[in-house]
């Protein structure tokens, strides 16, 4: 006693403000509860096995793969297991001091670290409950959590004590001889609700939204606006994505920008602070989720669709539900109503018994999947909506990459001791935190249950119970306006912005980035009818592939098809699964897509100062040490009808895309001018001028906006105009204006340079941005259409720009894929495939199983891994 009243000093009373963690340790996957221990000996039977194994890893010089074949023995029987029903020494130690929680190894680094020696120590025992035991009514649209559907999870009792290290020694509580500080502070951590359910609760509550107030009746302008299906712009930037339609006058205008720079350019927010028109919906969001109508009622199903669009309210400064938004969307051409006629036609249940048919064949559904244990074979656990996280990240853990930066050369101490004081919040920590948790295999094992009638005895499952990334969500979600909620996402998305997260994570070490292996350089080919050329240069991470379905190889089949689907129809009979064709296109068609020539209209050459027609061609600077390959597979078609394109990839075990190397400026090609550079200025093109001056805008404004944009053309010169029309050198001479060179801050073209970017890029980038680094990012990767040239040389070639990045000659071996389920990328189930020690291995969810028939043809992301120098 006297050695807790000689530390009640570092003993705090938890506030309604602290963060309060009990439910996991912050650097592992332990919990309060008390498991199994699994012990292991070496098999005799199995020995020479067993150093075959080690001898043939050796040869080969792959320490990774021996690192995960030997921790493996158990899984393949080169270890006898079983369990004792033993008691581990479980439970979390919660710090209270900071009131983060470790599990009983790592207790002890959080007291070097901080020195805090008092903890409560909280124990969890699974009660014995009925099985048919009844069902709480739900009060939250969540599972899990408290309010939610009850998954009958087991019940728990959990028991607390006082633990003071280094010596652990513990006092029993509760014990009426504690000090009362020591009591009220572990009152108040055991009610209070732990930060890992509270903001699972949020997350859930988040998502519910009201019928907005300005629904019912609202205001449209009959102005004439006609929105297209596709090809949308912000009417005030370039910004082509998030994009919202004003419902009241049709505007189209980018969200707000982010807290990291990114999002939009806050012009849909502007334009309502101007007009005070309240509704907006987001563009790309109104999607066709039949899979959530568990009726034949078609209104409930228009309701679920009008619930999961997107709208905003500016006013109520809140996502909001418009009843009407059939009625407010059909003012401007849009037609939402045949969402509701194509329900009940045949083409529709043809569209739901191949969903049904992918839903069976990417889960393999109705076949006996082994199960595995053991390293690199953990589970996810699904938090609700979270398997486009748990697909994509069990594929990135399986690249070296990531498994040697997060796993073989950090280890969690380390991660620990380089953490800032919450490690919960530390993307760094909690990436090490999940790559131990996956391949370690410390927490993938059987699952065990209570025998009936004796609650001392367990018996084995099939199952793993797996690992929640709980933390891992809230990291790399924060203040994402998408991630940080409990709906459903697109793996593309999060992997890009997993990529970037990393990436910055990483800056100041870029040779120990992860992210590096994925990213390469693309070279576009301008050449105008004078014959002269022009190069583009971006970085990239995925390589985004189109789909030519008129490259079908079963062309004779589909005739076949349609022609018994025409007789059926005609019958009144439906199609069955079986008699049901698609289209199937083999991969290097798709490949060879994106390098196809392709002609642009309206080209601004400088060599002829006139709009004309350019061909352009693609390729790569350099190939990747991963390339992930992303399949086109949703469309909108006319009247905002968005389509899953019905089509198997064939997709070889390895392929060889040497032929799409870029080669650069070839002898005898000669480069197109490039206005900036030259020594007497750029004049303005008198038609841009003449077009925007009719317009009503002043003939000096009109003349800088087409310089500014090198006369790319009308749109981009008003664009320019829209933003700048309030600078304060606006009214100067053009003269005067051109003689003064703008001051580049040194330090954010130094930014720029580390970036990967070239000094005479970044400089240029940053003058067209005004110095904004964020914006010159933008710039880079995404110039206005008349822009030439911008970041190669005439005498660099690709090879030498991308000298930095991870390159080789080009040929790579399929080694995973991540699959979909359902109508839209934001709806259905993400499902991963990937190859492991000369097998296939699904990973869907928290079930890890070998693979009989993996859906090679049906992925929607491909990751591929490059096997030569």
């Amino acid at each position: 006693m006297e050695l807790l009243r000689s530390n009640l000093s570092r003993v705090r009373i938890p506030e309604p403000t602290n963060r309060i963690y009990k439910e996991e340790c912050c650097i592992s996957f332990d919990t309060p509860g008390l498991s199994n221990v699994l012990s292991c000996r070496l098999a005799p039977e199995f020995r020479a096995a067993a150093i075959s194994v080690f001898v043939w890893q050796l040869c080969s010089f792959d320490m990774l793969e021996l690192y995960l074949v030997l921790s493996r023995c158990v899984v393949e029987g080169f270890v006898k297991t079983s369990v004792n029903g033993k008691k581990s020494e479980g439970g979390l130690f919660v710090d209270m001091n900071s009131f983060l929680a470790f599990g009983k190894d790592f207790v002890h680094w959080n007291y070097e670290k901080t020195g805090n020696p008092v903890y409560l120590h909280i124990k969890e025992n699974q009660k014995l409950v009925s099985e048919d035991r009844p069902s709480k009514k739900p009060t939250l649209l969540a599972i899990g959590v408290e309010g939610g559907f009850d998954n009958n999870d087991p019940v728990y009792e959990q028991s607390y004590e006082i633990v003071i290290l280094p010596d652990y020694v513990t006092l029993p509580f509760p014990w009426v001889e504690l000090p009362e500080k020591v009591r009220l502070a572990v009152d108040a951590i055991i009610m209070s609700v732990g930060v890992e359910k509270k903001e699972q609760v949020a997350a859930w509550t988040a998502d519910t939204k009201i019928i907005s107030k300005h629904a019912m009746e609202l205001k449209q302008l009959d102005n004439g606006v006609i929105v297209p299906p596709s090809g949308w712009k912000c009417e005030k930037c370039d910004k082509t994505d998030n994009l919202w339609l004003n419902l009241t006058d049709g505007s189209i205008l980018c969200g707000r920008r982010n807290w990291d720079g990114s999002g939009g350019n806050d012009h849909a927010v502007n334009h309502y602070n101007m007009t005070k028109y309240p509704l907006a919906v987001k563009l790309g969001t109104i999607t066709a989720d039949l899979e959530a109508a568990d009726s034949d009622c078609t209104s409930k199903l228009l309701l679920l669709e009008l619930h999961s669009s997107d709208v905003y309210s500016y006013d109520e400064d809140a996502s909001v539900i418009d009843p009407l938004l059939a009625q407010h969307l059909q003012h401007f051409g849009i037609d939402f109503s045949s969402l509701q006629k194509t329900e009940m036609t045949t083409a529709e249940r043809e569209l739901d018994q191949n969903t049904n048919f992918d839903w069976n064949r990417i889960q393999e559904s109705g076949q006996e999947v082994e199960p595995l244990f053991g390293p690199g074979y953990t589970g996810l656990v699904n938090l609700g909506n979270s398997c486009y996280l748990a697909a994509t990240m069990q594929v990135v853990f399986s690249t070296r990459g990531f498994c040697s930066r997060y796993y073989l050369d950090q280890g969690l101490k380390m991660a620990f001791d380089t953490a800032p004081a919450d490690p919960t919040v530390d993307l760094n920590t909690q990436l090490t935190k999940l790559a131990h948790g996956l391949l370690s295999g410390k927490y993938s094992i059987p699952a065990t249950k209570k025998d009936d009638g004796d609650a001392s005895q367990t018996t084995l499952t099939a199952k793993q119970e797996g690992i929640p990334p709980r933390m891992f969500k809230s990291v790399i979600a924060a203040k994402h306006p998408e991630f940080s909620t409990m709906r459903q996402q697109d793996a593309l998305e999060f992997f890009l912005h997993l990529i970037d997260q990393v990436e910055r994570n990483n800056s100041g070490n870029p040779n120990f980035d992860p992210a590096r292996s994925f990213k390469f350089g693309i070279e576009e080919r301008l050449q105008c009818s004078s014959g002269k050329v022009a190069y583009n240069k971006r970085y990239d991470y995925i390589l985004s592939l189109n789909i030519p379905l008129h490259k079908a190889t079963n062309k004779k089949e589909l005739e076949d098809f349609q022609k018994l689907k025409a007789e059926k129809s005609a019958r009144g009979e439906e199609l069955s699964s079986d008699e049901i064709v698609r289209p199937r296109v083999p991969l290097m068609d798709c490949l060879d897509c994106f390098s196809a020539p392709e002609e642009l209209h309206d080209f601004y050459s400088s060599a002829l100062n006139a709009k004309t027609t350019a061909v352009k061609t693609a390729g790569l600077t350099s190939f990747p040490d991963y390339l992930v390959l992303h399949m086109r597979k949703f469309v909108l078609e006319a009247g905002w009808v968005p389509k899953k394109l019905d089509v198997y990839i064939d997709v070889p075990d390895t392929i060889d895309i040497r032929n799409m190397r870029s080669k650069g400026l070839q002898p005898g090609e000669e480069l197109l001018p490039d206005c900036a550079a030259e020594d007497g200025g750029l004049n303005a093109n008198e038609d841009i001028v003449g077009q925007l001056v009719s317009m009503g805008f002043q003939y000096l404004h009109c003349q800088k906006a087409a310089i500014s944009t090198s006369n790319a053309g009308v749109e981009e010169a008003m664009n320019w105009l829209l933003n700048h029309m309030n600078d304060p050198d606006i009214d100067e001479p053009i003269g005067k204006a051109q003689k003064s060179v703008p001051y580049i801050d040194p330090s954010k073209v130094d930014t720029l340079i580390s970036f990967g970017f070239e000094e005479e890029v970044a400089r240029k980038a940053l003058q067209a941005s005004g110095g904004d680094i964020e914006k010159a990012t933008e710039w880079i990767f995404n110039p206005p259409s008349g822009i030439t040239n911008m970041d190669t040389t005439p005498s660099s070639s690709g090879a030498e720009v991308d000298a930095a990045l991870p390159d080789g000659q080009g040929r790579y071996r399929l080694i995973g894929l991540v699959s979909h389920i359902g109508t839209s990328t934001h709806c259905g189930h993400y499902v991963a495939h990937i190859y492991k020690d000369g097998r296939w291995v699904i990973f869907n969810d928290d079930k890890v199983g070998v693979s009989k028939n993996p859906p090679i043809d049906m992925g929607y992301l491909y990751f591929f891994e490059r096997i030569d120098g």
